[in-house]
């Protein structure tokens, strides 16, 4: 039978004397968004996803052929690197100016010959080699003076 607290439609009477029942919770049917022409909205992912399937799979696309450098080139390349290192540049930054990876720049130099001898190396190899003629001389000066002394006190 019907509570004195209800009313036909089912809610409760708001009555401070006596305590009114909790309400149970409304539960809502989702809702549909609709477009301005009455579609269901669809998500970003979804439509991306539609438009990926819809359309034909395409290759990956080929990486270009590695770039072979002559050993002249390579020459210019550190040596490129090195004016940029020097003037203040980091390596890594220097390296990717030039357009090779810093893996290429280690093994190129790794790889490439011996560094020409700077001009203080030069200088040092000039004065050994002189030296060693130098002392040539004086030894084969002190060995003619030697025997000439011999000669002259009559001990040879």
């Amino acid at each position: 039978m019907a509570n004195p607290h209800e009313t036909e439609s089912g809610q409760a009477l708001t009555d401070t004397s006596t305590k009114a029942e909790p309400a149970e919770p409304k539960k809502n049917a989702p809702r549909q968004n609709k477009t301005a022409k009455g579609q269901p909205k669809r998500s970003a992912a979804k439509e991306a996803a539609k438009v990926a399937i819809s359309e034909p799979i395409s290759p990956v696309p080929a990486k270009a052929p590695r770039k072979i450098y002559s050993e002249k080139e390579r020459a210019q390349k550190l040596s490129q690197i090195e004016k940029a290192i020097a003037g203040g540049a980091s390596s890594k930054s220097a390296v990717s100016q030039a357009g090779i990876s810093e893996q290429t720049y280690y093994q190129w130099k790794k790889a490439a010959a011996p560094a020409p001898e700077s001009d203080a190396l030069k200088d040092l190899v000039a004065l050994e080699e002189e030296n060693k003629r130098l002392k040539k001389m004086l030894a084969e000066h002190l060995r003619k003076e030697n025997a000439e002394l011999k000669s002259r006190l009559g001990l040879a």
